[in-house]
């Protein structure tokens, strides 16, 4: 699913279940990379407790939903300084974003990474959508670890500022909101974007893309 190409202006156009959106520019300095995190926690078994209509089956035998498995959330400790007002704070917190969201796909959660982005954010609404979609099937990838390449920060004449981030998201399998299959997706180099605003004490993400590098062969 992740390696389809991209088109230069399609903003439904998918990677690795993330929506291409709008592209951002400039030039910045690039810092220091910060460590690899670990967004898959330990293991997929399950934990979460099921719902009230969980249990056995009463509806004629058909399948009840999986339950989501129990992955702990992205630590903001992790991500020091995303509160502040800064350009270090501004790649902290799409750093934060990118975990957040991933870690949707895994469990199906999206209450936290709503609370990250503007609510006009197409880019954001529509991984959500597909988030919620995915987990109302009982559908969730697999555990996943980011690996950080690097982040980058730039002058923008629309937003408060452009953040440029570049990682490794580890082999996981993915299942298809369509069918029944499920791709194993290989280690994968994404260059992604997003352009921030700082609002009420956070960074907010406005606009995002998420790039998979096809040249890539590390």
């Amino acid at each position: 699913m992740h390696r389809r190409i991209l088109a230069p202006v399609a903003a439904a156009a998918l990677a690795f279940g993330l929506v291409a959106c709008t592209d951002t520019g400039g030039s910045g300095t690039v810092t220091t990379p910060p460590p690899s995190i670990n967004i898959g926690g330990g293991s997929d078994d399950g934990g979460a407790e099921p719902s009230d209509g969980g249990g056995e089956a009463s509806d004629g035998g058909r399948d009840s939903p999986v339950a989501a498995p129990d992955i702990p959330a992205p630590d903001p400790a992790d991500y020091p300084g995303m509160d502040q007002n800064t350009p270090e704070g501004a790649e902290q917190a799409f750093r934060y974003y990118v975990a957040v969201m991933i870690w949707g796909y895994q469990t199906g959660q999206t209450d936290h990474f709503e609370d990250l982005h503007n609510p006009e954010c197409q880019t954001c609404i529509s991984n959500t959508r597909s988030i919620q979609g995915l987990a109302k099937d009982g559908k969730y990838w697999s555990p996943t670890t980011i690996e950080d390449i690097g982040t980058a920060h730039f002058d923008s004449d629309l937003y408060d500022l452009e953040v440029g981030y570049t990682f490794h998201l580890s082999s996981h399998t993915e299942p298809s909101p369509e069918s029944d299959e499920v791709a194993q997706e290989p280690r994968t180099k994404f260059i992604s974007a997003a352009a921030m605003t700082f609002e009420e004490d956070q960074w907010v993400v406005m606009s995002a893309r998420f790039t998979p590098d096809e040249a890539d062969d590390d």
